[in-house]
């Protein structure tokens, strides 16, 4: 028995602390940690030395809640056509099911606490359009895990658009993102948001929202990783039963988070987290958690057809596995369509991406990746590119360059769509190539000296950006005079990785602080022949080996190749 000051409390915060005390203060201990995993672990902040910064915090792995939602891993796997690590995990959890079915959902999932705290702040204030009755919707999760499934089969993935984990962690990422770096390192390096941007928080907020028509509305009716451990209480050994001392007084009915007991006080076994709630409610204590099979003192069945059960449709079934396949053909064509246009550019990828067609079949797009990279250089594409790829990292170099010190973008991700390389690895990869605009460079449009970007790429130690003099100064006869040109920028492009640190400095100075140019006179460009994309093996050996011969300097490239490597590689 609780003592009194200990009951108030509970009652204060709501008739499920009071009923499940323990399994709230567990809601309560995963949420705090999935925080802590988003905004500290991941925060890459305290040093210069990013990599060992976060590698120090890291006692837990940040994407540990990710690794943990069954649906990416299998999803992931069948879009990439491979094994992935998080598939153990997968493994692992659904066997937990056979003892605690949808345990994750009723203890540990993130999202479900965030839905609870809403449902609680504001949702039980706001009931005009709460739903009583089960309708059409009651099977939806399912038909969203048929669909996501079988586009996962044809090679496209989405279900980081409706998975548990990516919703939450994209959600809270973009909307307490930006806080934090504002608050904490200052709002001038707060990037712009564009339309995907607000898309994710838009949809974020309607998970929420849902909500009003019934308390966890998303996680009851909607969430298809919820779907996929309601399939896994099929193979249960433990399950809650009710025992003849029912008295039908309907506080479990009324108390239940998943909508998973019958009129009749029954269990809908698909639905139940064995959370014990409604067993702290039962004034008889009617409620049991037993083994699946044991059949003593049991509630007679109900011989009266129960009201408001609504029957799976085969016909919806039919219509989400058309739906998949739908997005498996129509996603890819309208990419490719959108790639084709004259003025399309690649996105820089963060460094150790796979190729790009087995990027988007692995990127999960959580969002965890730009948290965890500094000065945020990685950003979410909007719509510039199509569907496909909203909310899929790329570099955006006149923002900020990519650190020599930092690996995090590829520690953090949970499916390998950037592969977790070691920090000399990393400094060998190859995401892009700096090209200088020779019509708009001060140097070699004649209008003044110029070395920021030589300046820059020498500070980060890859020596990729030399000097070639261009242009002669006219002495007052009107004779040139020798050597007298301008000293201008030539980029290596064999030492050349791609880190935007150039691009970064000329925008930053020239563009922004003394207008000068209308746009950065040095780009980082990728696509084939400029980037480098590995799905196993070492980046380094491969930039060793390599000694294909590219251009010279020239106006329309700026990039030559003499053999050289960075000092780093020799």
């Amino acid at each position: 028995m609780l003592p009194n000051p200990l009951r108030r409390t509970l009652a204060r915060l709501g008739p499920a602390w009071q009923a499940a005390p323990i399994r709230r203060l567990i809601q309560t201990a995963g949420l705090l940690l999935f925080l802590l995993l988003l905004f500290y672990v991941c925060w890459p902040y305290g040093s210069a030395d990013y990599a060992r910064t976060m590698h120090a915090k890291e006692y837990i792995p940040a994407e540990t809640f990710l690794l943990l939602d069954p649906l990416l891993a299998i999803s992931t796997a069948l879009a990439g056509k491979i094994w992935i690590p998080a598939l153990v995990w997968t493994v692992a959890l659904l066997g937990l099911c056979l003892f605690f079915p949808r345990g994750f959902c009723g203890y540990l999932c993130p999202l479900g606490t965030v839905i609870d705290l809403f449902d609680w702040s504001v949702g039980r204030r706001c009931k005009r359009l709460h739903q009583t009755r089960r309708g059409w919707w009651v099977h939806l999760k399912y038909y969203l895990l048929t669909g996501t499934l079988v586009a996962a089969l044809g090679g496209v993935l989405v279900s980081g658009f409706v998975a548990a984990i990516p919703v939450v962690a994209r959600g809270l990422q973009f909307i307490f993102g930006p806080l934090q770096v504002g608050f904490l390192k200052g709002w001038y390096l707060v990037p712009p948001m564009n339309a995907g941007f607000w898309l994710s928080i838009a949809l974020f907020l309607a998970v929420l929202g849902l909500g009003l028509l019934q308390p966890r509305f998303w996680c009851r009716f909607v969430c298809p990783t919820g779907a996929m451990f309601s399939v896994a209480n099929r193979f249960r050994l433990r399950q809650r039963k009710v025992t003849g001392a029912c008295i039908d007084c309907g506080k479990c009915v009324a108390i239940c988070p998943f909508d998973a007991i019958q009129a009749d006080f029954t269990t809908r076994t698909a639905d139940c987290t064995v959370c014990e709630t409604c067993g702290g409610v039962c004034p008889t204590k009617a409620i049991q958690y037993v083994g699946r099979w044991s059949d003593d003192s049991l509630k007679p069945p109900s011989t009266q057809p129960l009201v408001g059960n609504v029957a799976a449709s085969r016909r919806a079934f039919l219509a989400s596995a058309a739906g998949g396949l739908a997005l498996a053909t129509g996603l890819p064509c309208l990419s490719r369509l959108k790639q084709g246009t004259p003025r399309m550019e690649w996105p820089v990828r963060p460094p150790g991406s796979v190729p790009e067609r087995e990027f988007l079949q692995l990127c999960i797009r959580c969002g965890v990746c730009f948290q965890a990279c500094p000065n945020n250089v990685l950003q979410p594409l909007g719509f510039e590119q199509g569907l496909e790829v909203l909310w899929t990292p790329q570099v955006v170099a006149s923002w900020s360059g990519c650190e020599p010190t930092c690996n995090n973008c590829g520690q953090v991700c949970p499916t390998g769509a950037i592969r977790a390389l070691p920090i000399e690895e990393k400094r060998a990869v190859r995401m892009g190539l700096a090209m200088v605009n020779e019509h708009t460079c001060l140097p070699y449009a004649q209008r003044e000296a110029c070395q920021l970007c030589v300046d820059e790429c020498r500070a980060a130690g890859y020596d990729a950006i030399e000097f070639q003099r261009v242009g002669t100064q006219v002495d007052t006869g009107g004779s040139p005079i020798e050597g007298s040109g301008f000293l201008a920028p030539i980029v290596v492009a064999d030492k050349c990785v791609g880190c935007g640190l150039c691009e970064t400095r000329c925008f930053k100075i020239n563009v922004q602080h003394k207008h000068l140019l209308a746009d950065t006179a040095i780009r980082i460009v990728a696509g084939p022949g400029n980037e480098d994309r590995l799905f196993q093996g070492s980046y380094r050996k491969l930039r060793k080996t390599s000694r294909q011969d590219k251009p010279a300097a020239s106006p329309s490239g700026g990039a030559r190749n003499d053999g050289y490597l960075p000092d780093f590689l020799k």
